[in-house]
């Protein structure tokens, strides 16, 4: 079934999203746009005038699991674009009720499927050859359907076991007419909403537009995963499943079949002697590695977009050793809706956290502008204290209760209060935030993301990899000119929290540095934190000590310094001895 494409000026069928060309070939068929809105609208009313009566009638309650329902049948019956919006909403249970939220879980992947009759003509218009000639068993009803399209099991002749994903016909000519309707819907909604959203309303709207569409394109999604799968080739709790290019199109993708287990299945997760705890560690560290360190993330990471590979148990399904696993494994699929971020922007970003560490709200302020969350001609001096009064007890007492939910609460007022905005770039970033927190809290609601989160950006300030880390946690260490011995005790602990964290090679990568040309002027800042205010820091310095005494083993103390002055000639340990001159 070919789908009726949308066609440019140029005759050729749109494979991009253009706002333009959309709003050009829609503004002659606006019979369309009647029939789609009223569509639309109507159906949204009549659930809204269900809710509304219950109210009414005290029947809230009663009538909730109804109701939740007929949610799900109406995003369902709207489509792929709605049917995305439930998706994000079926990850925050701290945001829908218990009874929507089982329904909507639904639409990850319990989705009507079409017929497999189109499904197999769509393979053989695509790969240009019968399905049993591509493959050697093929499942005759999808395993799964989604929103974009259903899998099907089968097995290539070469006998590896495959899904075989296929999009759903006439996908394109509805999608760009919801997202019109959309776009036209938020320049008129825009200026009546509580926050301070303004223009980029639209502006989001074009960014989930662009990644709706690479979305569909299945030539793009393999060659994320592949991607993806380059950034975590050393990392073995992080599984991407092979791309098979020789049976793959824009709307057919056969790749590897992964044998797993959904995240929210606790039930399975026991059985198979899985430890949530860990799959959830896994989860939020991958998510942090993509955002702060590859520039690369995952824009829809929902549970059915996630699976649990069981210890040592074949990934593939096969018996080959060599595919063992020995600890939890987290499976990412659906590469369709990925995003990438710009140094500056990833820079930026590790910026705002070394600011939260420090509390130092000025300088957050300022990387709002730099992200473009505020204009550049912002007055952020009455934005700081505001600042302060939301962020300012991330870092203390109350560290643990701290989740992006309670951020986005609270952000909500100083939107409204000042002239915060989102950019279209964080529209996904937000979005996959979010959604990761809530499919942690569908696992473990006492869950705090924080437990993960500051110990790994404490580990990646102290192992200082990159001369941007080593420049930002001088920055952290040094205030005014003045060494922050709390602040160094504080990052300790937080790294130390995890049991992951080894200190010994995070000291020998500190100690490279510090007797590198590189660390010539932190070796002299050094000296004079220790001989700081005409007195000898010993109390600081056996308070650190008593801190990682019992990581600090005399022998492998020594490999690690015997190991890090190998790295260096004679000059650069040389360069050590003008510091004690200079006093």
């Amino acid at each position: 079934m070919k789908q009726e494409p949308v066609i440019l000026r140029s005759q050729q069928p749109l494979r991009r999203y253009d706002a333009q060309e959309i709003a050009r070939y829609y503004r002659w068929r606006w019979w369309k746009l009647i029939i789609r809105g009223m569509t639309i609208f109507w159906r949204c009313a009549l659930f809204a005038w269900g809710i509304t009566f219950d109210q009414w009638t005290g029947q809230v309650e009663t009538h909730k699991p109804k109701r939740a329902s007929q949610l799900r049948d109406l995003l369902t019956h709207l489509g792929p674009t709605f049917i995305k919006v439930g998706q994000a909403l079926s990850t925050r249970p701290d945001l829908v009720p218990k009874d929507y939220l089982h329904e909507l879980i639904k639409l990850q992947d319990q989705l009507p499927p079409f017929s497999s009759t189109v499904a197999f003509e769509i393979i053989r218009e695509e790969l240009g050859s019968h399905p049993e000639d591509i493959y050697s068993e093929i499942s005759p009803k999808p395993i799964a359907a989604a929103s974009l399209g259903q899998v099907y099991q089968g097995r290539l002749y070469s006998g590896e076991t495959v899904a075989i994903k296929v999009q759903r016909p006439n996908l394109l000519p509805i999608i760009t007419l919801d997202l019109y309707l959309l776009r036209w819907a938020a320049g008129w909604i825009a200026p009546w909403l509580p926050l301070n959203l303004g223009h980029d309303l639209t502006l989001i709207v074009d960014e989930f537009g662009a990644k709706l569409f690479e979305e569909v394109d299945y030539i793009n999604e393999g060659r994320n995963a592949e991607k993806f799968a380059g950034y975590f080739r050393d990392d073995p709790s992080v599984k991407v499943p092979v791309i098979y290019w020789n049976y793959t199109s824009r709307r057919v993708l056969t790749l590897e079949w992964i044998n797993g287990c959904k995240l929210t299945d606790s039930k399975q997760l026991c059985q198979d002697g899985m430890d949530a705890n860990n799959l959830i560690r896994i989860g939020v560290t991958s998510g942090l590695r993509q955002l702060l360190e590859f520039g690369f993330f995952h824009a829809d990471p929902h549970p059915g977009n996630l699976f649990a590979l069981r210890p040592q148990c074949p990934v593939d399904g096969s018996q080959q050793d060599s595919s063992w696993h020995q600890k939890e494994t987290m499976a990412f699929i659906d590469f369709g809706m990925m995003d990438q971020l710009d140094e500056t922007t990833k820079e930026n970003l590790v910026d705002a956290v070394v600011y939260l560490i420090n509390k130092d709200y000025k300088g957050l302020a300022k990387v709002f502008v730099a992200l473009g969350f505020l204009t550049a001609d912002t007055d952020i001096s009455p934005i700081v204290p505001a600042l302060e009064s939301v962020l300012g007890n991330v870092m203390g007492e109350s560290v643990g209760n701290f989740n992006f939910k309670t951020i986005t609460d609270q952000f909500s007022e100083l939107m409204f209060d000042y002239p915060f905005r989102v950019p279209a770039k964080f529209a996904l970033i937000i979005r996959s935030l979010i959604t990761q927190e809530g499919l942690a809290l569908t696992m473990n609601p006492d869950f705090k993301i924080v437990e993960v989160a500051y110990p790994y950006v404490a580990q990646r300030l102290l192992t200082g990899e990159s001369p941007q880390l080593r420049r930002r946690l001088i920055e952290l260490l040094f205030k005014d000119g003045k060494f922050q011995w709390q602040r160094l005790e504080n990052l300790i602990s937080i790294a130390r929290s995890n049991q992951n964290f080894d200190l010994l090679p995070t000291a020998g990568i500190g100690f490279q540095y510090l007797i590198s040309e590189e660390g010539k002027t932190l070796r002299r800042q050094l000296v004079l934190a220790l001989t700081e205010d005409d007195r000898l820091h010993t109390t600081e310095i056996q308070r650190l000590w008593d801190l990682v005494k019992d990581d600090i083993q005399p022998a492998k103390l020594l490999n690690v310094a015997w190991s890090a002055f190998s790295e260096f000639s004679t000059e650069n340990i040389a360069a050590l001895l003008p510091v004690s001159a200079a006093r």
